[in-house]
């Protein structure tokens, strides 16, 4: 095992949509291909030139197989993935928009991945990994999960890597009530928090990036996005100082929103990373998000590879 960059963790899944513009009731062909926030992250941070991991649960099947090879193919390293014998891998549906709002159709109960627990990370090389990245998603998909994000954010504090956890409230796993203070602790204990202005209303009742601020004072990096308005970080500093840094969206025609929040939140790391100054980081993943907006799929290569510094 080389050392990684990045360990992205988290719940990817089958991915059925309509070849054409048209309903699921309707479609007569389909295309067939994946999606999962983590992943989609350790995909865009790979193309970008980092050594990226993936780490998961997949059942031994054809969905599992399609997913390990294509994220292979992308230059992730996926062999911190179990293959499990008596859980399937998780499959999805989407019902594109055409007037009245697209759906996403969920089938994941009793996944594979949603057997993720801290005990396997026993096996991930977390000395060996500089990053952590996962999000509400996996703390949501069962009591195991939930205990395996909040065991990697513990765990920081004494191996040495970091977390950037990303809120990803999915009203379609649980309810806000159970949501809400489940996701404020585990965002309390990241070093870096990334959370929609939309989520942070909905889940805590904050309408600004300020109050967001207010009520996650522990992260050192807080990033506030308010869709196609802006993005504004919170540094703390460890003399208790705050800057604040806030660059507008890039105009762009949308195809389909999803997965952009992923690549955003990959570009922002990636700019973390190699040390750019909160404007360059932040404008790096305006870049990452418009160019999957312009696409159907969740992951969309081709944005470029540019050096590390």
């Amino acid at each position: 095992m080389t050392f990684l960059d990045v360990l992205c963790v988290g719940e990817t899944m089958a991915m059925v949509t309509p070849a054409k513009a048209e309903s699921l009731s309707q479609a007569e062909e389909c295309l067939l291909g994946f999606g999962g926030a983590e992943s989609n992250v350790a995909a865009h941070l790979a193309e970008f030139g980092y050594r990226a991991g993936w780490a998961s649960r997949l059942g031994r099947d054809p969905f599992g197989d399609r997913i390990l090879g294509s994220l292979t193919s992308q230059g992730v390293d996926v062999s911190m993935v179990v293959r499990d014998e008596a859980a399937p891998t998780g499959v999805y549906f989407k019902d594109p928009d055409l007037g009245h709002g697209a759906r996403t159709l969920y089938y994941r109960k009793g996944s594979a991945a949603s057997r993720m627990s801290p005990e396997d990370s026993g096996t991930w090389p977390l000395e060996q990994t500089g990053w952590i990245h996962t999000s509400g998603i996996n703390a949501a998909l069962s009591n195991s999960c939930s205990a395996l994000t909040e065991h990697l954010l513990a765990e920081a504090r004494t191996t040495g890597y970091q977390v950037s956890f990303d809120v990803n409230y999915r009203a379609a796993l649980w309810n806000v009530n159970a949501a809400a203070p489940r996701l404020l602790e585990l965002a309390r204990m990241a070093s870096v928090v990334l959370v929609g202005l939309d989520e942070a209303e909905i889940l805590w009742g904050c309408t600004t990036a300020d109050e967001v601020s207010a009520l996650l004072e522990g992260p050192r990096h807080l990033v506030i996005k308010d869709s196609a308005n802006e993005a504004v970080e919170f540094v703390r500093e460890q003399n208790a100082e705050q800057s604040v840094c806030r660059v507008p969206a890039h105009r762009v025609e949308v195809v389909e929103p999803v997965g952009a929040g992923d690549a955003f939140a990959a570009g922002y790391l990636a700019g973390l990373l190699r040390g750019d100054k909160p404007a360059d980081r932040l404008a790096l993943g305006h870049s990452f998000a418009a160019w999957t907006l312009g696409t159907r799929a969740d992951f969309r290569p081709g944005h470029g590879t540019r050096p590390r510094k």
